[in-house]
């Protein structure tokens, strides 16, 4: 009887234990479940915030890298407009500094400094007298606020007949027909702009179709060069016309995004010039038709007034689509930006502030404005 209690006992206990075993095993399953569960969370979860560093990172990285840019940008049109900004903003803050009230004798004193920077005869009095009607208006009798309501009736008066200040290349193909009277800097331009539509992953190709003045062909040469873009020419004295009509096909076989034309730089004869560039437009609406087109007039803005004077001839002749200022960094006659803009109804969509090459820059009205007055 003892040994039957006995065995049954050590049977009991057998099971005893191995349910307790049983027990302990499902109890190791569920930790190393959790456990597993739990080291998995926190390897999604380190997975989850290193992605985030680093997209954080590299959104740091790109506001970093495009902040300069920007900075750069207005820092070279800032300090190539000094003299200009000396010619007018320092001038102005002397101006109204001597004066307790704001008076006609103020007005006139204003118009001066503007003449003086070449904003132009009829520009100057139209600000002038916009600039009366805004001081009634908004009951200004401070002379110090008087620069502020200037700078924004400049700013309205250039915008208004402007809607837009950027180069027409899109879509493409596109061509850009560069015109302006020789020693303006229209080589120089045309180098510039190759380089920077090159950098943009631009296939450019220039057609060298200033056939008269000696070395224009060669100078072109070099530039596509530097700027690592090819170039049609044909030798010196050949027909402007032909060159483009080669530079047109050889865009197409090569399925250039932009063909930059350039052009003789003629004015001593109004008739001829307007014949000569009629036949090169002709040929490229006949010839590329579907391309979209750009006529930049570039202009020296050393000369002043006498761009205005240019900007007219060129006007009447052909349907110029924008002005390329150079030389703007060298002169105290920017104010001619002001006319070509408010007078002519000519948007200005580059300006040269320097002489590198990535010193021909994007023009902006608001930009402008604030450099030279600020």
């Amino acid at each position: 009887m003892f040994k039957w209690i006995k065995e049954k006992l050590k049977k009991n206990d057998e099971e005893v234990i191995n349910e307790d075993i049983k027990e302990e095993i499902e109890d190791l399953k569920e930790d190393i479940e959790i456990k597993e569960e739990i080291e998995e969370v926190e390897v999604i979860e380190g997975i989850e915030e290193d992605i985030a560093e680093t997209v954080e990172e590299e959104i740091v990285e790109e506001i970093i890298e495009e902040e300069p840019k920007k900075k750069g940008f207005f820092d070279k049109l800032f300090g190539g407009l000094s003299k200009t900004r000396k010619e007018v903003s320092d001038k102005i803050d002397g101006l109204l500094s001597m004066y307790k009230k704001i008076d006609e004798e103020l007005f006139e004193d204003l118009e001066e400094v503007l003449v003086t920077a070449d904003v132009g005869v009829n520009t100057t009095m139209e600000l002038i007298d916009r600039l009366r009607d805004r001081v009634k208006t908004d009951k200004v009798v401070e002379p110090s606020e008087v620069k502020e309501l200037l700078k924004d009736e400049i700013k309205k008066l250039m915008n208004e007949s402007i809607s837009d200040n950027s180069l027409n290349i899109e879509p493409s193909p596109a061509v850009i027909l560069v015109v302006g009277v020789n020693g303006v800097g229209k080589t120089t331009t045309i180098g510039k702009l190759s380089y920077a539509f090159k950098n943009q992953g631009k296939r450019v190709l220039i057609a060298a179709g200033d056939t008269f003045r000696a070395a224009a062909i060669e100078q072109l040469e070099e530039w596509s060069n530097r700027s690592g873009v090819e170039i049609i020419a044909h030798s010196e004295g050949a027909d402007p016309a032909a060159v483009i009509f080669d530079g047109i096909h050889a865009a197409k076989a090569r399925k250039a995004d932009i063909l930059i034309c350039d052009t003789a730089g003629r004015l001593h004869n109004k008739s001829n010039l307007m014949n000569e560039l009629n036949k090169i437009f002709r040929i490229v609406e006949r010839e590329y038709g579907d391309a979209t087109k750009e006529v930049l007039l570039v202009l020296d803005a050393t000369t002043g007034q006498n761009a205005i004077n240019q900007a007219k001839v060129f006007k009447e002749v052909a349907n110029i689509t924008g002005v390329a200022l150079t030389k703007l960094d060298g002169t105290a006659k920017g104010g001619v930006v002001i006319a070509l803009q408010a007078e002519l109804g000519l948007p200005v969509k580059l300006v040269g502030v320097g002489e590198g090459i990535n010193d021909l820059q994007p023009f902006n009205t608001e930009d402008f404005v604030e450099a030279i007055f600020n």
